[in-house]
């Protein structure tokens, strides 16, 4: 599942950036395609908002990709459309789903199928994250650090992030009663007692956020498809 329904409001620019174009494709398209390249996944669900005008022509069709039109105010009420949309469709509760952002254009079948080896032999699930490789620094109010904090054991959490339908449906459930969401499934898992595994990802999975992450996508993508950026 690849909720799409956000705004992108730290990218300005005339559409959100999961439709902006790159090699002439939008970002969602790019991230859609390494899902349909993996074999094991049965179907790819993209949620958006309804009445979204660009998804249909942002997206080349397919038969195992549907549009979902269940996006909610948080990624945390999208994610839970998308999961009751798979149950409607006759999904069972114990059916794993993967769940990955859209602006993450440069995941790899690769990847996915790492994550997909990982969980499916874990009661839990999962997610991608990489080791925090860099010093971290707590900062003030003024923007000055306020002290220095151990990087051992942090990950950064990537996607996809691999949980049973069943269960994720209702830790996400149980957050948004509280009026509580969270930023990522793992979250939402975490806060029912869960402790999810976490599967070695890659620094190229990033999430397009800031203008530069475009032009880095761009000309990774374009590196891997031969082409000038």
């Amino acid at each position: 599942m690849i909720p799409s329904a956000g705004s992108g409001s730290r990218l300005p620019g005339d559409a959100p950036k999961q439709y902006r174009r790159l090699l002439g494709e939008s970002v969602v398209q790019h991230t859609v395609r390494a899902f349909l390249q993996t074999s094991r996944i049965a179907s790819v669900s993209v949620v958006v908002q309804e009445g979204d005008v660009w998804a249909a022509d942002a997206l080349q069709p397919d038969p195992r990709l549907h549009l979902v039109p269940r996006g909610g105010a948080t990624r945390a009420h999208s994610v839970l459309g998308g999961l009751e949309a798979l149950l409607d469709a006759g999904a069972a509760h114990d059916d794993w789903a993967l769940v990955h952002d859209a602006a993450r254009c440069c995941i790899t079948p690769e990847l996915i199928d790492r994550l997909i080896d990982a969980c499916l032999p874990d009661d839990v699930g999962g997610l991608l994250a990489l080791p925090l490789p860099d010093t971290l620094k707590a900062a003030d109010s003024a923007g000055r650090v306020a002290c220095t904090e151990p990087r051992e054991g942090r990950w950064l959490a990537q996607t996809p992030q691999m949980f049973r339908i069943g269960a994720l449906r209702e830790a996400l459930r149980a957050a948004i009663i509280v009026n509580a969401p969270p930023t990522d499934e793992s979250g939402a898992m975490e806060r029912q007692g869960a402790h999810p595994l976490l599967v070695t990802g890659a620094s190229w999975n990033f999430k397009i956020t800031y203008s530069p992450d475009l032009e880095l996508a761009q000309a990774l993508l374009a590196a891997r498809a031969g082409a000038n950026p």
